[in-house]
């Protein structure tokens, strides 16, 4: 039995504050990562949604193609790859695939199923991969994919730190990911075992 695992990128794969250091010399801020206690960027920067919005769109290649790996990530996800089926699930839009797809061959990361919806509802895509866990960074996603009875793994980050609803669980980092899939996996199997 292989399990579907989704999993996001921005913040989930890579290190979520790798925009910080380009809006703060574009904006003239200097927010440190601490202060980031809300997924909405604009918000942080105190400026107009426009105005960030103007700011991603002359940056996202750059920012995109520079952002750095969360520290293990890279390893686990090659075994994920290797014993389940990994479906990338992402908010950013099509027209930055190219840049996202050279992203992931130039940090050595599979090359699994690449999913860009340009939006931050991810339910009906989980519904259709048949996902039995999502990996997510934004506190808003995991609560929607909860209730809709998806288990999340919620990586800890200064924007996400809200109370969790059942199904959710919060991990540090990518050896927490990994054995905690290893354990959700261990218990289906023993259920699927009495079953049979």
């Amino acid at each position: 039995m292989k399990l579907n695992i989704c999993v996001d990128i921005d913040g989930t794969i890579t290190e979520p504050y790798y925009w910080l250091d380009m809006a703060n010399r574009h904006f003239g801020t200097d927010i440190k990562s601490y202060q980031v206690t809300t997924y909405d960027i604009h918000e942080v920067l105190k400026v107009s949604r426009e105005a960030y919005n103007e700011f991603y769109n002359l940056y996202a290649e750059t920012l995109h193609s520079k952002a750095e790996v969360r520290e293990n990530a890279e390893i686990v996800l090659w075994k994920l790859d290797q014993q389940h089926n990994v479906f990338y699930v992402t908010a950013r839009e099509q027209w930055i695939r190219k840049t996202t797809e050279n992203w992931f061959v130039k940090n050595d990361l599979p090359l699994a199923q690449l999913h860009m919806l340009g939006s931050h509802y991810k339910v009906e895509r989980a519904k259709q991969l048949e996902c039995d866990i999502f990996i997510e960074d934004r506190y808003e996603n995991a609560i929607q994919l909860a209730l809709e009875g998806f288990q999340v793994l919620l990586v800890d980050c200064s924007y996400n730190r809200l109370p969790l609803l059942p199904g959710i669980t919060r991990v540090r980092d990518w050896i927490d990911i990994y054995e905690e899939i290893e354990t959700i996996y261990e218990k289906l199997n023993k259920a699927e075992a009495r079953i049979a």
